[in-house]
Parts: C-alpha cells; structure tokens; sequence
C-alpha cells in the first residue's frame, strides 16, 4: 500500500507517503488512502503524535498532474454546483481532508520533509504542527505556474502562519525555496542532516507525549479555532475548553505527581 501507517514507536503513528514514481504525487485513490490513515490516528485514543514523511527523497508533490488534474478541471462546473461528490469511487472531500483541509484533527502533527515538499506538500505542511527537514528539502507553491489554484487551504493558511511579506513571496512567484530559505521566512523549526531526520522527528514525538494528551489536543483545538473568531470570542472559546481539561484525571494526576516527585501516568481521560 503505497500509504504505511505504523504504530511501533510509543504514542505516535507513523505515516509515510510511498509513490515514488511520481515523486509522492497523489492521485484519487492515494489522496483517499492518506485521508483514512490521518482517520485512523485521530481515531486511536492510544496513539497521541503523528509523523508524516515520504519515501526515497521525497516528501509530497501534491496532486498527480496527469491523473487527479485532468479528473478535476474536466467536471469542475459540475463539483462547483454539487452535481458531482466522486471520482473513481472515491470522495472529492478525502482530497483536501488527506491535506489536512477542513478537519478537525487536534492531535500533533509534525512533518519529517525529506525532499521536495510543494503544491499539496504545502498544503498538508500548512496544517502540520512542528516541521523537520533535511537540507535537500524543498518548498514551494507551484500551482500558478500551472495555472492552477492552490485550494487546499495554503491561501488562507500560510498568511497567518508566516509574516505576511513571506507568505506572498512563497504564494505569488510559485518558485521553489531551498529548505535554508524556508527556515529564514519561518516556515521551519530546523534543518536537520538526513541521517538523522527520523530520530530528531521522534524525540520531537516524545518531547510532545510527555505530556498530558488531553491538554495538548485542547491546547493545539484552541489556538486553531481561536485564529477563526474575534479576540474576545476566542478568549471566551479558551475558558470552555479550559474548563474541559481541569475536570480530567489528568488534571489531577499532574499536580499528584508533582507534589510526589515522581513522573505522572497519563490516562488520557
């Protein structure tokens, strides 16, 4: 299956893109398969962190220019008007939520890029948490020289995760950035030497699931939805899921810890 989900590491999945004959670029049926693993994770209350890398110096190239664009911009006016909710048996929607559009996946996310990360690879990054990469990686939103759109939600993410003139830069030239010139606008946490790519992502993974599960994925839900509202509705959003966390076990199991000076036992509930 050229999408691995894998769950050896403690607490976390791992999700790996596997279509190198296309330099990880996905077609219908792949963007369906992505959508059901990124379903899967949020679905397992054991598992708390997810990686999400590609094979063979790849990251992800978005969507298959010779199979899924043709697809798509041939029954355009009929998906514009709703006539039209498939392809190949598959749901329109598994596309963008495989890029993480239009989910409500609160769980941690971080991105071990280790290749050419553009189009629907930065669409996915755009709704990834913590973002590794490998100095060969590359980034880029190239659907303008196409003449293409990049709907998966990077036009509405990208300015309000980067500075404004940096989120321009990346969507209006539609060139592609070196992994040295992503991190300088923003776009990255680090750059990290390849052969240790997979490792660093893990101790990212750990560093996050030492903590109380319950409290991360209420933090990551507020700040997300919080950047949807009004400053005074967002601090009113992050009282009721405040409220939510301090009645977990968790809540009590982390002050009870503390006090015994020993590690706390999270339960996730």
């Amino acid at each position: 299956m050229p999408i691995h989900f894998a769950t050896e590491h403690r607490h976390t999945a791992l999700i790996t893109i596997d279509r190198p004959e296309t330099k990880n670029a996905l077609d219908m049926i792949h963007f369906r398969d992505l959508a059901a693993a990124w379903r899967r994770f949020d679905e397992d209350d054991e598992l708390w962190v997810a990686v999400v890398t590609g094979v063979d110096r790849n990251f992800m190239s978005g969507a298959d220019l010779k199979t899924f664009i043709p697809q798509v911009t041939k029954l355009q006016k009929e998906i514009a008007a709703g006539g039209v909710d498939e392809i190949d048996g598959c749901r329109l929607s598994d596309s963008l939520h495989a890029v993480l559009r239009g989910t409500k996946l609160y769980k941690p996310i971080i991105a071990a890029v280790n290749g050419p990360c553009v189009a629907g690879g930065m669409e996915m990054l755009g709704g990834v948490d913590i973002r590794i990469a490998t100095p060969n990686a590359s980034f880029g939103v190239m659907e303008p020289k196409r003449g293409l759109f990049a709907g998966g939600g990077t036009t509405v993410r990208l300015p309000r995760q980067l500075p404004f003139p940096a989120a321009m830069e990346f969507l209006l030239t539609a060139e592609r950035f070196p992994a040295e010139r992503a991190l300088e606008l923003g776009l990255l946490n680090e750059i990290v030497a390849e052969e240790q790519l997979m490792d660093r992502a893990f101790e990212w993974a750990d560093r996050i699931s030492a903590n109380a599960p319950l409290a991360v994925q209420a933090t990551k839900e507020s700040v997300l939805r919080g950047l949807a509202l009004e400053y005074d509705e967002a601090l009113k959003l992050e009282s009721k899921i405040a409220s939510k966390v301090f009645q977990t076990e968790d809540a009590k199991e982390g002050p009870k810890a503390f006090a015994e000076k020993r590690e706390p036992k999270w339960q996730a509930r």
